[in-house]
C-alpha cells in the first residue's frame, strides 16, 4: 500500500500557494515604527491574537474582517506610541491580496 504525500497532487500545491503570500506591507511598516505584535493585540479594542498578528505579518490569508482589526489596531498603537499617523491605514495599504 503507497502512502500518499501532500506533493503526490500537484492542485493541492496550488492551493497551498493561494494561502502564502509572503511578508505583507505591514511587517515593513511595523518594524518602521518599532512596534511588535504585542502592541497591536495590546492596543485593539476587539480580540485580536499574537497568533494572528503573526500570521498578518508572514503573509497567510485572512477575514476581511480580521485584516480590518489589524488595520484599527495598527492605527491605535501608533497613536499610542506618539507616531501619529496622517490618517487611519486601510487594509489594502497593510496587504498585497
Amino acid at each position: 500500500m503507497a502512502v500518499r504525500t501532500f506533493m503526490d497532487n500537484p492542485s493541492d500545491t496550488r492551493a497551498e500557494t493561494e494561502r502564502n503570500f509572503g511578508p505583507q506591507p505591514l511587517d515593513a511598516l511595523m518594524l518602521q515604527l518599532g512596534l511588535d505584535n504585542h502592541a497591536l493585540v495590546a492596543a485593539s479594542q476587539e480580540p485580536l491574537t499574537h497568533k494572528a498578528v503573526q500570521r498578518a505579518r508572514k503573509g497567510r490569508r485572512l477575514t476581511p474582517r480580521m485584516r480590518q482589526r489589524i488595520a484599527d489596531a495598527l492605527h491605535r498603537a501608533a497613536t499610542l506610541k506618539d507616531a501619529r499617523p496622517e490618517r487611519p491605514w486601510y487594509p489594502r495599504e497593510l496587504f498585497n491580496y
